[in-house]
């Protein structure tokens, strides 16, 4: 310890971010055939989009094996956060009990 400085920190708002990110991937991962439809038009040609489906078919085979790493790694993050949180809270009650102080004096009457 010293200096003031915690030993222990933890970046908890960015790791609350990052299981939303990994969600937000697994979404936006699991849309590319739409995104792939909605530009069919646009693209006009036939190979490009040909080949837009072909990814979109090998793409499906690992997706779900992406898909449930990345919720698992979502849910690590949201474990990490809430247990250190709960720590934390923990660690403050005990310091918030250990500063109270009763007040062991006799106490006058007030006449």
């Amino acid at each position: 310890m010293g200096k003031g400085k915690s030993d222990l920190s933890l970046p908890l708002t960015e790791l609350e971010d990052y299981g939303r990110r990994l969600r937000s991937i697994k979404t936006r991962m699991n849309h590319t055939k739409k995104m792939f439809e909605a530009y069919e038009d646009d693209i006009g040609d036939g190979t490009v989009n040909n080949a837009l489906g072909d990814f979109e078919s090998n793409w499906e085979d690992g997706r779900e094996d992406i898909g449930q790493q990345l919720d698992a790694l979502a849910s690590m993050s949201d474990a990490v956060v809430r247990e250190f949180k709960k720590l934390d809270d923990e660690l403050t009650k005990q310091v918030n009990d250990a500063m109270k102080t009763e007040d062991k004096r006799p106490k006058k009457d007030k006449d």
